[in-house]
């Protein structure tokens, strides 16, 4: 993307030797100089003198990468304006205002004709049974985003409307949201393990003007009936008097049945099942199909309109400031905030991000395991890796089904060269032991990557030895919904790995870390982690309420974007994550908050009070452990346990059931603007410590 490439041997290499750290205390594993011979950044001396050069010139930095883009009409004012202080005026990011591109144009159409990687395979599709699979090219991703274009423009969604996606990991919802970004709606997607109450209330904040979901479709053995949480989000909304007029539904499960062939113009793609296990898929498909309710005038066939569409679609050409997308994350306060990331920035940092921190080369095929309803998933399973040409696995299933290799079965199976994933399910597997890994070859592997959530020493080094077989760098990515790509993470060919470290900065990110007045501390310090100036994929606002994200992420100490996240930085200048420092919760890599748990608690009858913390689980890394008072005239019972876990189910989502309901008469319960006390717990197996935390 832009930058000076070093194809020279890494002086410094020694091949993952174990080096002690300060005071012989934390081992460090130097970049493999068969790595670092062909890395893009190949030495950590080259790290700094780009990093030095990006925070120091971002304009003329970001000003060469962007010449790598197609751009209708090229950015002719000042290519970055910011301020990031709230005492000096509103907050606002602006790179390459005036400049008008398409993202979409930019990951396919260019792809196509100006690098001529049509038949170049975009995406493997593996559903959620072994042999369930098909793959689409560049090329036929390119026609079926045209034809769905015409589709939404065909349903009245113009730019700058809001388009609502409610799907599993099928190729279709890559098609939706680059449709989306063709004709310049926002897309706002929900991930499909959400609760309808979450969906509607998603709905209901950005205005959605229409839904695109699917019948329904298997995680692991669970089915989920996608269409009937659907239909009760869209009722949900029709109640509070906002009708979505529209509702589109993929036919998953009851794909078979429609015989459309292996024709690249048509859609959806077509499963192709190995011989040996397609009997086992019909019977199970026919045996448990779920039944599909329809709303005559409002649900509309995805495959139905499809056969109607063209399959041309000039881009609609937007400027580098108009929103790209909103993507939903809950909030210290209860309300989930609508993020809006913008379309030029955006498009720049998750492309060069994609490309340094895993080392892209042509030939690699890249695995990202990570659900596109989350940002990973926007970031790095569909704009980063399409950016730069690359081939992806996309992952309808799940680690442990049909058995818990499975994610080595299909490493070997697409010969993945880089995969990425999250240390939840790193330490799930962890319990099963080395065999059902060693038991593949996994020999195609060259970097591995973990997101979501600091990862363990101990997960660490399972993962670099039996996953990576000691041979493969890990990329520890510390970054965030709000940031939009990678912000502190090694270098697979220039930076020596401590576990457990997100390491040092990536390009144009200029960390600090603060002291409870706002004093930046030097050297070996830890305080509060914050950004010292903008970078191009950074969120731009809070959608319909800009004054929340001037509140959330810069009134605290003006001048900075603050994380809410704690941090230490070592002797040698290594960043560590110690840990969300607001009320929020960091469950199996997805950030849940306190207040929009105690919310769904308090609506049950029976409950008065409520509080939510968070208590170590050695596979989620965090779990939910809720205290509730009840109110006079209820008694706590198993009964009641369940019904509050299916409450918090239906409101929120299964991610946010907790582990632990404990009743506590009296208990005072976190609300924001009250300064009070609540009880965090620690227990340990041999014994429980409490401690007092002040919110």
């Amino acid at each position: 993307m832009g930058l000076p490439e070093e194809r020279g041997r890494n002086s410094s290499g020694s091949g993952g030797r174990e080096e002690a750290g300060a005071g012989g205390q934390t081992r460090s594993w130097s970049p493999p100089p068969e790595v670092s011979r062909s890395a893009h950044v190949p030495s950590l001396q080259r790290y700094h003198e780009l990093h030095r050069r990006s925070v120091e010139e971002p304009r003329e930095f970001w000003g060469e990468i962007a010449k790598e883009f197609y751009w209708k009409i090229p950015c002719s004012g000042p290519f970055l304006q910011y301020n990031f202080d709230v005492t000096k005026g509103k907050i606002f990011i602006e790179w390459m205002k005036g400049a008008t591109t398409n993202i979409c144009y930019n990951v396919l159409d260019r792809n196509v004709h100006e690098k001529k990687l049509g038949d170049k395979v975009a995406f493997y599709w593996e559903g959620n049974e072994p042999g369930e699979t098909t793959q689409i090219t560049y090329r036929e991703l390119l026609v079926q985003v045209c034809q769905f274009s015409n589709v939404l423009r065909k349903q009245g969604i113009q730019k700058g409307d809001r388009v609502a996606i409610y799907m599993p990991m099928i190729l279709e919802l890559v098609v939706a949201m680059l449709a989306c970004a063709r004709l310049g709606a926002l897309h706002s997607i929900v991930f499909a393990g959400f609760s309808a109450e979450s969906l509607s209330e998603r709905i209901l904040d950005s205005n959605c003007s229409l839904l695109i979901t699917t019948d329904a479709f298997y995680r692991g053995e669970k089915l989920v009936n996608l269409k009937e949480l659907a239909d009760e989000s869209l009722e949900k909304c029709r109640e509070k008097g906002f009708p979505v007029r529209c509702c589109i539904v993929v036919k998953h499960l009851g794909r078979a049945e429609l015989g459309t062939g292996d024709s690249p113009s048509q859609s959806p793609p077509v499963k192709r099942p190995c011989p040996d296990v397609q009997d086992k898929l019909k019977k199970k498909f026919k045996c448990i199909q779920p039944q599909i309710s329809w709303n005559q005038g409002v649900d509309l066939w995805w495959h139905e309109l499809m056969q109607e569409a063209g399959d041309e679609f000039e881009p609609e050409w937007c400027d580098a400031e108009d929103p790209l997308f909103i993507l939903y994350t809950s909030g210290s306060t209860g309300k989930p905030k609508g993020v809006v990331h913008t379309i030029g920035g955006y498009m720049l940092y998750v492309a060069t991000t994609f490309k340094y921190v895993f080392d892209f080369h042509a030939e690699d095929v890249f695995w990202c395991t990570a659900d596109i309803g989350w940002i990973t998933g926007h970031s790095y399973v569909t704009y980063g890796p399409l950016a730069n040409g690359a081939t992806s696995v996309l992952f309808e299933g799940i680690p442990t089904y049909p058995d818990v290799s499975r994610l080595w079965s299909i490493v070997d199976k697409y010969k993945v060269t880089k995969f990425y994933t999250a240390p939840t399910a790193i330490r799930l597997l962890m319990k099963f032991g080395d065999e059902p890994v060693i038991k593949h070859s996994r020999a195609s592997l060259q970097v591995l990557g973990t997101v979501g959530e600091p990862i363990n020493p101990e997960a660490w080094l399972w993962y670099h030895r039996v996953v990576g077989a000691r041979r493969c760098p890990i990329v520890d990515t510390f970054w965030q919904t709000e940031t939009g790509g990678h912000m502190l993470t090694p270098l697979p060919g220039a930076t020596p790995l401590k576990p457990g470290s997100a390491s040092f900065p990536f390009f144009g990110v200029a960390p600090a870390i603060l002291n409870e007045s706002g004093e930046e501390l030097e050297g070996e310090a830890e305080g509060y982690l914050v950004f010292k100036q903008p970078w191009p994929g950074i969120m731009r606002t809070v959608y319909g309420n800009h004054t929340r994200f001037e509140t959330t992420y810069f009134k605290k100490f003006p001048g900075y974007y603050v994380t809410g996240d704690g941090c230490r930085r070592d002797q040698d200048g290594y960043y560590w994550i110690t840990g969300r420092i607001d009320d929020m919760l960091n469950v199996s890599g997805h950030l849940l908050s306190t207040a929009e748990v105690e919310s769904a608690l308090v609506e049950h009858e029976a409950v008065a009070e409520a509080a939510v913390v968070g208590h170590p689980h050695p596979v989620k890394g965090e779990c939910l452990y809720c205290f509730v008072t009840l109110c006079d005239g209820h008694s706590f019972s198993p009964t009641l346990t369940e019904e509050l876990k299916k409450q918090i189910r239906e409101k929120i989502g299964p991610i946010a059931t907790p582990d632990y309901i404990q009743n506590a008469p009296g208990l005072p319960k976190t609300r924001s603007g009250i300064m009070i006390f609540i009880f965090t717990m620690i227990i340990s197996q041999d014994h429980c410590n409490i401690l007092v935390r002040k919110v």
